[in-house]
């Protein structure tokens, strides 16, 4: 083996190393941003707060698709929702040809500590700090 196709193979294996660790740490961060999520549920519940038919938007921001999922918006731009069976949902989506008439089929995300993570400067915040901010409005929420 030339040394070349050795060092190819070790920038290969390292990469690879790199993907799996980064892979595991989302993981990890699920695990337990779901355990925030569950929790945010039952207090929902307690709490009395209600419930709403999630919808999504398409990319471009116009109209919002029915998914048949009731639940919490997380955010007041409604781009982020938790359903009563504890599923984390980013409620932006593709657009879909018929979507406005027949809704949209969502399955829910691992969800992230850091929601919007990446996003522009304001937009990232801890998920805890959204539950709670979320709870803390009650019904008045929007």
């Amino acid at each position: 083996m030339s040394d070349a196709e050795r060092e190819k193979s070790e920038r290969a294996e390292r990469a690879a190393y790199h993907v799996e660790a980064d892979r595991k740490r989302r993981e990890r961060e699920s695990a337990k941003a779901q355990v925030l999520v569950d929790q945010f549920v039952r207090d929902a519940v307690a709490a009395g707060i209600a419930t709403t038919e999630l919808t999504a938007r398409p990319y471009s921001g116009r109209g919002r698709y029915r998914t048949g999922l009731q639940g919490w918006f997380l955010r007041p731009d409604l781009s982020v929702g938790v359903d009563v069976d504890g599923g984390y949902h980013p409620l932006v989506v593709s657009p879909e040809r018929w979507g406005r008439w027949r809704g949209v089929t969502l399955t829910p995300s691992p969800p992230p500590l850091q929601v919007g993570e990446g996003a522009r400067d304001g937009e990232s915040i801890a998920l805890d700090a959204l539950l709670q901010r979320r709870l803390d409005a009650g019904n008045g929420f929007a």
